[in-house]
């Protein structure tokens, strides 16, 4: 049965099927000695040969998803060609083709999911699901909670309006402030670039929720499978 290209490659646990989007784009797909490069293309993988960089797709797998609490760090990828460590490090020791859902920056800490469910990653990732990020952040200079309302106004990005959908303090230190912001867009560096907009800059920055997970005592380092009233609460089954 035909599908379109980027799912059965999803599916294969190459890529998020964004990310599977992106190798069809880049020319590094071929159906039967073809090069494919326009999206919605499609295939059947029971008798077509798909090749990625001239390898053939793996069969699909059963589908795996891992919470992982992200350390400081490491890189929200599959590989890096300079070497730097990245986040499958920590799960070598499982066999699935992972990958990340979203990203975290090299410094920032926290709850990453890793699966290699495409078709799951694309669902959380997009922009009309409005999948609440929270996390907890601690940036210079002391924030009273008089300033609270102008955080809970927004602020004008370079990619447009951002507006938290919860502010809160959560305590001060003589230098720096914790604070509790949740946003349903997945923006690059979003958190960050807020808090500099409101004229203070980010020293450490936690992912402690992505939709209905939480990263409770989970040790920095560690991945743990997801439970079954999670997968339900994604709707992953």
């Amino acid at each position: 049965m035909d599908k379109r290209l980027s799912k059965i490659l999803a599916e294969a646990g190459l890529a998020s099927r964004r990310g599977s989007e992106r190798l069809i784009a880049d020319g590094r797909v071929t159906v039967d000695g073809r090069t494919v490069t326009t999206q919605g293309s499609t295939a059947d993988p029971s008798r077509d040969r798909i090749l990625v960089d001239g390898r053939p797709i793996p069969a699909v797998e059963p589908k795996r998803y891992f919470l992982l609490n992200k350390p400081r760090g490491f890189l929200t990828s599959r590989s890096d060609p300079r070497g730097r460590p990245v986040v499958l490090d920590l799960v070598k020791h499982e066999r699935a083709r992972l990958f990340p859902v979203g990203r975290l920056d090299f410094d920032a800490e926290g709850l990453l999911l890793l699966t290699n469910d495409g078709d799951l990653a694309q669902r959380l990732l997009h922009p009309r699901f409005g999948i609440r990020r929270v996390y907890e952040v601690e940036v210079e200079g002391r924030v009273a909670a008089a300033e609270l309302p102008r955080w809970r106004r927004g602020a004008t990005l370079s990619d447009g309006p951002a507006k938290p959908c919860l502010v809160e303090l959560l305590r001060r230190a003589p230098e720096t402030t914790w604070l509790r912001l949740a946003f349903t867009e997945g923006r690059y560096r979003e958190v960050k670039r807020f808090c500099q907009a409101l004229g203070h800059r980010v020293v450490r920055l936690r992912r402690v929720a992505f939709g209905p997970l939480r990263l409770g005592a989970l040790p920095p380092g560690v991945a743990r499978s997801l439970t079954a009233a999670e997968l339900a609460r994604l709707g992953a089954v």
